[in-house]
C-alpha cells in the first residue's frame, strides 16, 4: 500500500551528492534535491559515516532536501531504512531512528517537515559521552572542521 504522506527526506552524509552512496540510492529516484538545515542537531563522525544528534538550542547539521518521486517513494523509503540500520522501530540494535523534524530550505528560509534518521538514543548516549563532533555541521568539511 503506498505511504499516504510522502514526506522529503533530509541526507547529510553519505547520502548527499557527491558521496559514495548518493548514486546508488538515490540517482534516478528523486525528482528534487536542495540544500537544508536541521536546527538544534548537532553531527558526530562515526566514523565512516556521521550522526545526527538533537541538542535543543544546538547549533545545526548541514545537508540536503531530497524529494523523492512519487513512483519510487514506498521502494526508497524501505530501502533507507535498511541501509540506516532502523527496520524496527525501537529496537536496541538499530543504529538511527526515522523521525519527522522541520528542516529549513537554505534558499529562502522556509521550514520543510521532512524525514531524518538520527542516532539512536543508545548510539547518541556514547557519542554524547565520547564521540568526535563535526563543528561545521556539515560531513562534506568533516576533515578540515573543528571539533
Amino acid at each position: 500500500m503506498p505511504s499516504r504522506f510522502q514526506l522529503p527526506f533530509f541526507v547529510y552524509g553519505t547520502l548527499r551528492p557527491g558521496e559514495p552512496n548518493h548514486d546508488l540510492f538515490l540517482r534516478g529516484r528523486t525528482r528534487a534535491e536542495e540544500p537544508g538545515r536541521l536546527t538544534g542537531a548537532v553531527l558526530y563522525d562515526g566514523p565512516g559515516y556521521p550522526y545526527a544528534v538533537e541538542e535543543p538550542g544546538g547549533p545545526e547539521v548541514r545537508g540536503e532536501l531530497v524529494t523523492a518521486r512519487p513512483e519510487t517513494y514506498d521502494e526508497l523509503l524501505g530501502t533507507l531504512d535498511r541501509l540506516e540500520e532502523c527496520e524496527t522501530p525501537g529496537d536496541p540494535r538499530n543504529l538511527y531512528e526515522r523521525v519527522a523534524r522541520d528542516v529549513v530550505r537554505t534558499a529562502d528560509g522556509s521550514a520543510v517537515r521532512a524525514w531524518v534518521y538520527l542516532a539512536a538514543p543508545p548510539v547518541a548516549a556514547r557519542l554524547r559521552a565520547g564521540g568526535r563532533r563535526i563543528g561545521s555541521g556539515d560531513w562534506l568539511t568533516r576533515r578540515t572542521s573543528p571539533p
